[in-house]
């Protein structure tokens, strides 16, 4: 079975479960957030979070490419992309499977 993805819906109702805000409001919230962070990552390619992590736009060259199914060969045109680096202590705590806060376990 495969696992259900963690949407800006799930982050609002866990929100609203610890703070007891509206789901309204931290909808709001949240959308603003993220678009906060897209806007930041636009206007200076690099947005660092601290003890979170970072986002870096890496700009990838024009290469060819193979679609695997039917192995045709096509240009693949140069774009940005998002990379994410996870800090140190989020992979520490990745690793030693360890959550602070008595919220995120459901």
């Amino acid at each position: 079975m495969a696992k259900k993805n963690f949407i800006r819906k799930d982050l609002s109702n866990k929100l609203h479960q610890n703070l007891g805000i509206s789901k309204n409001l931290l909808s709001k919230i949240v959308d603003d957030f993220f678009e906060t962070i897209i806007f930041e990552i636009i206007k200076s390619n690099k947005v660092k979070i601290s003890s979170f992590g970072t986002f870096n736009v890496l700009k990838k060259k024009e290469r060819i490419g193979r679609n695997p199914k039917t192995k045709i060969k096509a240009m693949i045109s140069s774009r940005k992309v998002v990379k994410f680096i996870p800090s140190l202590s989020i992979k520490e705590r990745l690793n030693k499977n360890e959550y602070h806060w008595e919220i995120w376990r459901s």
